[in-house]
């Protein structure tokens, strides 16, 4: 009953799309701008990097925040699994028409709280890449191969490298047409200095 819990509630926190809610608070409808995708690249193309900065800061907070509560009502185990159902919440958010973001924030959040050290290191490397090559869904990407494997690499086995495969291929998937640009040489670039 906890698990099944804990799951909910971890869904409920993925699906608060700051993505809509900070842009509509300056108001703009973030789903009619730019690529029309609710999340911290396109609203940083669209309105500035402090929004963008906003957007990307609390949805890796809900990401942390409910691979917390996994841990806390059950086992870290679980952590993981609610860090799968927050990301679902925000690629499919309830509260937005099941209209959500990319994820990847959020992925990387619940590194942070699940194996805080590895977060780190993914959450810096993700912003190197985009500093250097300008391309959010480059960095995004080369965050979610080495997803599985850095948690691998910091000891953990079974069902909850299974629950960051699925959180990782769920971000990957998400992000078919940034695979179809980059392709292409058609991909949006952010601007960071």
């Amino acid at each position: 009953m906890d698990t099944a819990i804990a799951l909910v509630v971890a869904y409920a926190i993925g699906s608060v799309d700051f993505g809509v809610i900070v842009p509509r608070m300056l108001g703009v409808d973030i789903y009619a701008h730019g690529s029309g995708n609710p999340g911290a690249s396109n609203v940083m193309r669209t309105i500035g990097k402090r929004a963008g900065a906003a957007v990307m800061l609390a949805d890796a907070g809900k990401g942390a925040l409910a691979a917390f509560v996994g841990s806390w009502l059950v086992s870290d185990e679980i952590g993981f699994w609610c860090a799968l159902a927050a990301v679902v919440g925000h690629v499919f958010p309830i509260w937005h028409r099941l209209r959500g973001g990319r994820g990847v924030a959020t992925a990387i959040g619940a590194v942070l709280w699940l194996e805080p050290w590895f977060g780190l290191i993914l959450a810096v490397g993700w912003g190197a890449t985009v500093v250097l090559t300008k391309t959010a869904s480059l960095a995004s990407l080369g965050a979610m191969v080495v997803y599985v494997p850095g948690y691998a690499l910091f000891g953990w086995r079974g069902w909850p490298l299974l629950a960051a495969a699925l959180t990782a291929a769920l971000v990957v998937a998400r992000h078919a047409p940034n695979i179809r640009r980059l392709i292409s040489g058609r991909e949006q670039t952010v601007e960071t200095s």
